[in-house]
């Protein structure tokens, strides 16, 4: 038992709220004590959500997932990798953190093996099913040596309905605080015949003492109250109704319950309710829930209506800011309301009403359930965030940049139809406005003739390098080919949950849906961590509908990694190796087909396809999407990192042939000849430009660029525009850029779109951003 001085240690569950608003994963649920934290869960967002609330996770030691999907790990990838830099990342470390997780964890940590370190994940563990039966506490002896585990001991019990995969398995915790000795009663103490206060500190540690004036031994029993009990909280995810029926039907909680003898020691004081609002709406469920008479019950996935507060604070501010001064360039960021949640699912704040005498509460972002000290048991809002409205981020800019509002106007001037003009402008299909006039010395090319503005749009939704930031997101590009779908290049962590800001929930479902294919640079976890989540998603959307598995491109390993994924969930998709589709495989294609040599890796057995097909395949995409090309090229930065090159078929115009845009991503990469002569006579350049142009050396070293080789780069090829992205995550801020550059060069921020339409103007917003960030130098 505990000392009667850890009455006063902190202790509480809190929920990090990752998916609340744009409802893409699952939410975390932290456990936390003074030297002690505890994870359950880490989908995607984890680290960006900590990042802007100041969640310590270098305290964190255990990882407990209570399944094993995307939903529930998109997140740990990333996280195992920043953990692993606090923590010094020796697999002999006894600070390496632990991961708890169904027998499936192993095909996940086999997956990740391809692109994480094997020091990394050394320490996991898995639950093993044992019936209905508790599982003994996670804590084995090695951590009570170490004086792990001293204030909660943590159980588990695996759910598995018969009809159902052993990779639908979910894990139910419950984490019980130790007891905590009770008070000296210093009335027994007196007649005990004790007068040396040292001897009742004795008493209070659990020993016996003699007594000062009598002839008796004194055991704490005789003068220590009852103990406080420790408080429980159970975590629950029952993703389906079999499993909620397994969880009414299962003995491990027994004791638990209200109606139990033993319940006098086994009070559960709060079940954080994981799983979905169907499931918690069930009968079955909502009779499980009443056999806890005390318990708060916090519903962690109950959907808000007309959810307008954005989880991320910081990056939300920002998205607002460049919407006011230009948008035209960044959409509105404003979070929509949800149109198609089930109807029975509350609002913030609101007690749900269940049948019999319990009832609960939607979660909020942050929102904690103190444990310790006994004084403070229960729900504690002191942490959970006020509403924020665009309103007030744009009454924070014109206080801070009063010309910021001339600014806007300026801008909007770009975009105008002038009467006088007798030239034939493109109409906007959301809009009248047009691009006028083309702001340098460089002439635009033929392909912008006339051009449509549902030809081509990109959009960056993420815009950073190496872990998620408060303010800008890992890589991922959406080129928007509208009526012809969609592809990715790239899709690091946090991909679906951008598409959402960008869209709307409903409108990245149909983002997903319509996606041609995915292309990935190389094997680096902020280039591909997001892909899995992409694809269980459009794998659920099309369920039931008649389609074809979706085409990933990407290096070798990212390959290895789906083979082995898709052993734990399938992703609806077959894949082909970068290296099949680079310039001079096409020559092999456009030559004679019989001709390709077996270059490609399959990864859906239950669609058998050769090579040859496969290839056949790739180009039936590329002509449904309208492009005559996606050419991959190596790259200076790993082994096997690539760029590519689109290309979109030419036009017919006023019967003339206008050539086709040309775009190209360079991936992550030292300038290089390869990026050159790719992107000869290219439309668009987008190029990475992770360091500033006084960190040379330490480019080179990690084989990135800096502002001023990517401009280069640009230069030496006749790029029509130069888009620079993949910063350094640092605050957010337009760098020096002479004349000459600005004249055909942009600055990527995430959920920027850029519409062919609106390339002639592009570089002349540049000066305005410079204007919107002057004070974050």
């Amino acid at each position: 038992m505990e000392r009667n001085k850890d009455q006063n240690t902190q202790a509480y569950v809190q929920i990090l709220g990752t998916g609340m608003d744009t409802q893409e994963t699952s939410p975390s649920v932290l456990l936390c004590f003074n030297h002690e934290r505890f994870i359950f869960n880490a989908g995607e967002g984890l680290q960006r959500f900590c990042t802007e609330y100041k969640i310590k996770l270098s305290q964190v030691d255990h990882i407990c997932l209570t399944r094993v999907c995307s939903e529930t790990t998109g997140g740990l990838p990333g996280l195992l990798l920043t953990l692993a830099g606090m923590k010094n990342g020796s697999s002999q470390s006894d600070d390496h953190v632990r991961i708890w997780g169904p027998p499936n964890l192993d095909i996940l940590v086999n997956a990740m093996r391809t692109y994480v370190p094997h020091a990394v994940m050394m320490k996991k563990n898995i639950i093993p099913q044992s019936g209905s039966a508790l599982t003994p506490p996670l804590y084995v002896e090695e951590l009570r040596a170490d004086g792990k585990f001293k204030a909660v001991s943590i159980s588990a019990f695996l759910l598995s309905p018969t009809q159902f995969s052993p990779n639908d398995t979910s894990i139910a915790y419950i984490c019980k605080l130790h007891d905590i000795r009770g008070k000296v009663d210093i009335v027994k103490a007196k007649a005990c015949g004790l007068e040396d206060k040292r001897k009742l500190g004795q008493l209070q540690k659990g020993i016996s003492v003699k007594s000062d004036l009598l002839d008796i031994e004194v055991h704490p029993d005789d003068v220590i109250g009852p103990p406080i009990p420790g408080p429980i909280v159970l975590i629950v995810d029952c993703p389906t109704e079999p499993h909620a029926q397994e969880l009414l039907s299962a003995q491990a909680l027994d004791a638990y319950y209200s109606d139990s003898q033993s319940n006098s020691t086994n009070v559960v004081n709060c079940i954080i309710h994981l799983s979905p609002a169907t499931v918690v709406n069930s009968p079955v469920y909502e009779k499980w829930m009443r056999k806890f008479d005390s318990a708060q019950h916090i519903m962690a996935r109950a959907t808000r209506k007309h959810e307008t507060t954005p989880i991320l604070a910081s990056s939300a501010r920002i998205a607002t800011r460049l919407h006011y001064l230009c948008p035209q360039l960044f959409p509105d960021p404003s979070f929509p309301s949800v149109q198609n949640d089930d109807d029975n699912v509350a609002a913030p704040n609101i007690k749900v009403p269940v049948e019999g005498s319990v009832c609960g509460i939607s979660a909020e972002n942050l929102l904690k359930f103190a444990l310790r000290p006994p004084r403070k048991l229960g729900l504690d809002r002191s942490c959970v965030q006020n509403t924020m409205i665009s309103s007030v981020f744009i009454e924070e800019l014109l206080s801070e940049i009063p010309e910021i509002a001339d600014a806007a106007k300026s801008i909007s001037k770009f975009w105008h139809k002038p009467k006088e003009d007798g030239v034939e402008l493109s109409d906007r299909q959301d809009s009248k406005d047009v691009v006028t006039e083309e702001p340098s010395k460089f002439s635009a090319p033929k392909c912008l003739e006339n051009v449509q503005r549902d030809d081509l749009e990109i959009v960056f939704l993420g815009t950073g390098s190496s872990i998620p930031s408060k303010y800008r997101n890992v890589s991922s590009i959406y080129v928007n080919l509208f009526s012809k779908g969609g592809l990715l290049l790239d899709c690091g962590e946090g991909t679906l949950a951008q598409l959402k800001r960008r869209y709307g929930i409903s409108g990245a479902d149909s983002v997903v849906r319509n996606l041609k294919c995915i292309w990935i640079s190389h094997i680096h976890a902020d280039h591909h961590a997001g892909l899995a989540r992409i694809l269980a998603l459009r794998r659920d959307l099309l369920k039931g509908v008649e389609h074809e598995p979706i085409l990933v491109i990407g290096p070798e390993k990212v390959g290895e990694f789906l083979k082995e994924y898709i052993k734990l969930e399938d992703l609806d998709m077959l894949f082909l190796d970068c290296w099949s589709t680079t310039r001079s495989k096409w020559d092999n294609m456009e030559a004679e087909d019989s001709s390709l040599q077996p270059c490609s890796k399959k990864l859906k057995p239950s669609t058998p396809l050769d090579d040859i097909t496969l290839l056949k395949r790739f180009r039936k995409v590329l002509g449904e999407a309208g492009l005559v090309r996606l050419i991959s090229f190596p790259v200076v930065h790993c082994d096997d990192a690539f760029g590519v090159i689109l290309e979109s078929a030419d036009r017919m115009n006023r019967r003339e042939v206008v050539p086709g845009w040309k775009v190209v991503y360079s991936g992550d990469t030292r300038p290089c000849s390869e990026v050159i002569d790719a992107s000869l006579g290219a439309t668009i350049l987008i190029h990475e430009a992770t360091f500033e142009d006084g960190l040379v050396e330490e480019a080179i070293a990690r084989n990135h660029s800096t502002i001023k080789e990517a401009l280069e780069v640009g230069d030496s090829a006749g790029a029509y525009r130069v888009i620079l992205t993949h910063f350094s995550q640092r605050y957010p801020k337009v760098p020096a850029l002479d004349e000459v550059s600005m004249q055909r060069t942009c600055i990527a921020f995430d959920l920027m779109s850029v519409n062919l339409a609106d390339l002639p103007v592009l570089p002349k917003v540049l000066p305005y951003l410079k204007l919107l960030f002057r004070n974050n130098g």
